[in-house]
């Protein structure tokens, strides 16, 4: 047993993208994981089998902390619900007010409102948006024929090739192939339908060693600027996400960009979490 993984190592478990425990997307921080290597990192999430675990570490860049973001299966520049779960946990540890985390792909403001506290906003990395050379093998992966808006791959941190469907029950019927979907290397795929604001997405991720998502913040970005980009929703609008709902674990998700289709001016994601227990690694 290595020094670094000894007994005593603490984490916090916290439900993402809801307000109510048990529903959301959970995730566990370890605050203390300094003197951990990418190895024992990524045992630990592995271990805890959780869409992601992160790990704080001390700042590098004059924020709160650094971040360090693991899904069962490898390491992530950026992704949404580990960020928010950690700004909330870190907020209340110094009894409230905005947070930066540093990750990855660049440092991450998170503000709480005064009139909506519970609800924290992100401010994301701004997206590579680029066309997916093999959209055509997911759409056949998904049991699809085509999409209702153009096929595009969103680059925050992960990559989300965003499906835009033509009404939510056709999103809730989904059945993909999900050993032909691990065959795309380190993407996301998110589906979603809706109007009037209110969307019900999912997002297929096993080739990120998740299968499916229950509450996808680096996506939430992505496909609200999808939309916006093709007239779906405005420019500085605020919608709603629901996700989750097929396995189990509601989640509500917020998200609105600025800017315009030429100059994306700002990209960001909010929702609630709520702390449901601590623990504690017994072994190395």
């Amino acid at each position: 047993m290595s020094d670094s993984a000894r007994p005593g190592r603490r984490y916090s478990l916290l439900d993402v993208f809801t307000d109510t425990s048990f529903t959301g997307n959970p995730l566990a921080v370890f605050e203390e994981g300094e003197g951990l290597s990418v190895f024992e990192m990524q045992r630990l999430a592995r271990e805890l089998n959780l869409s992601e675990s992160v790990f704080l570490l001390p700042p590098a860049a004059g924020g709160d902390a650094r971040l360090r973001i693991f899904t069962p299966a490898l390491e992530l520049p950026f992704a949404g619900h580990p960020v928010l779960g950690a700004a909330f946990l870190l907020s209340s540890r110094k009894g409230g007010g905005p947070v930066v985390l540093e990750t990855a792909a660049g440092s991450v403001p998170v503000s709480f409102g005064e009139k909506e506290p519970t609800v924290g906003w992100m401010a994301q990395p701004l997206p590579r948006i680029y066309r997916y050379e093999r959209a055509g093998e997911v759409l056949a992966a998904l049991g699809l024929e085509a999409a209702v808006l153009p096929l595009e791959a969103y680059e925050n941190g992960p990559v989300h090739l965003c499906v835009a469907l033509e009404s939510p029950a056709q999103v809730a019927r989904l059945r993909p192939d999900m050993a032909a979907l691990s065959g795309h290397a380190g993407l996301g795929v998110s589906c979603f339908a809706g109007e009037a604001g209110r969307f019900k997405t999912r997002m297929f991720g096993p080739a990120l060693g998740v299968s499916e998502d229950p509450a996808t913040g680096s996506a939430a970005g992505p496909v609200c600027l999808h939309l916006a980009r093709h007239g779906r929703v405005g420019f500085g609008e605020t919608i709603e996400l629901s996700q989750g709902e097929e396995i189990g674990r509601p989640s509500l998700l917020f998200a609105r960009v600025d800017g315009s289709p030429a100059a994306i001016g700002s990209v960001e994601v909010g929702g609630a979490a709520v702390v449901v227990g601590r623990g504690e690694i017994t072994a190395g």
